[in-house]
């Protein structure tokens, strides 16, 4: 009878300390949280994945701001013509700075001594939401002529309902934490966002494993399926396409010129890639997917509402046949996919622009 007063009175002893120390964790990780924002945790801003004010990112400093780029004044200096580029981790980019894209185009469009400043905004694990939320925030503020917004197929339709279900059902700061480091553990193989300086990019280093990658493109690839049985992608788009009009309001109202970069997924550009997925179906129907869909859906969407866009898909189906284009295991571009977008988007605004350029 003694022993079994000595075990409940323990359990209870470690219910209370357990419990205790649950709740002191919880408040310690929403204040650190608040004080400084980690992607370990779930919030409802767009904060999560932000770069830290002038921390490191490889032999970059990032910007007080915490934007992978040089530091900029909120008021446009004269004569300059200034964009800001919107996106989520393409903008941010995994690639070193000088080889992101933004940085590249923005070289490009200064060639011949042009006064064209492009200020990199990309902030990962952001969405549709989350661009407009940044631009009324802080991108109006810097005067921008240009929006030069970056919407990635692979994600950016589902980001709203994911980052919804996920603000759900991670409540809790102290599950957030523990889920984040599970997924540190089992699903990468290389680094995850803003590096220490001492530590040197490798262009050709897989991110995650195979079976990780394989199995996610593979879920994403949901949205290539032609006839599906349900319209849920459907709403999905209509649901990413309603922030990107309420962007266009915006611009329209400022008289800021709006472009939408439209970036494929690996899979819609690699032919050996494409093939593996198809066979993960294990349809009958070899023509089950057609991974040109949410392009075209796109598309449409942006011409009936007067929607400026640049689709670099059929140049990066192009290259890819000679160039591997994005990073192994990793839905980013490679150095050489962010030097391709930066050639095919300084051609496009080149071509379509010339007079806000000049």
């Amino acid at each position: 009878m003694l022993k079994l007063k000595q075990v409940k009175s323990f359990f209870l002893q470690t219910l209370i300390i357990t419990t205790i120390t649950l709740i002191l964790s919880e408040i310690t990780f929403r204040i650190y949280h608040k004080i400084n924002p980690t992607f370990l945790f779930t919030d409802r801003s767009y904060n999560r994945w932000r770069g830290k004010p002038n921390s490191q990112d490889f032999n970059f400093t990032l910007n007080s701001k915490g934007f992978k780029d040089v530091e900029f004044t909120a008021e446009k200096p004269e004569g300059v013509y200034r964009i800001i580029g919107i996106g989520d981790s393409f903008s941010f980019g995994i690639v070193p700075y000088p080889y992101n894209y933004l940085t590249l185009l923005e070289e490009k469009l200064n060639q011949n001594n042009q006064q064209i400043e492009l200020i990199n905004m990309g902030i990962p694990g952001m969405g549709p939401k989350d661009y407009l939320s940044l631009l009324v925030n802080e991108g109006l503020e810097v005067q921008p002529d240009m929006v030069l917004l970056s919407f990635y197929i692979g994600n950016d339709f589902m980001d709203n309902q994911f980052k919804a279900k996920e603000r759900q059902w991670d409540k809790s700061y102290v599950i957030s934490f523990v889920r984040s480091l599970i997924k540190l553990q089992t699903q990468y193989e290389g680094l995850v966002f803003n590096p220490s300086n001492s530590l040197i990019y490798i262009d050709n280093a897989p991110t995650h494993n195979d079976e990780f990658y394989l199995n996610d493109t593979k879920n994403k690839s949901n949205m290539f399926v032609k006839n599906p049985a349900d319209d849920i992608f459907e709403g999905y788009v209509k649901d990413a396409v309603s922030d990107i009009l309420k962007i266009k309001e915006i611009c329209d109202y400022r008289n800021i010129k709006l472009v939408v970069v439209i970036i494929p997924d690996e899979v819609q550009v690699n032919q050996k890639l494409q093939s593996k997925i198809v066979k993960m179906f294990d349809s009958d129907d070899p023509d089950k997917l057609d991974f040109r869909l949410p392009n075209r859906m796109l598309k449409e969407t942006f011409q009936e509402n007067n929607i400026e866009y640049i689709d670099l898909m059929d140049e990066f189906i192009s290259a890819s046949r000679q160039t591997r284009l994005y990073k192994p295991n990793d839905t980013h571009w490679n150095i050489a996919g962010n030097q391709l977008a930066a050639e095919v988007l300084f051609r496009n605004i080149l071509e379509k622009y010339p007079n806000q350029l000049k």
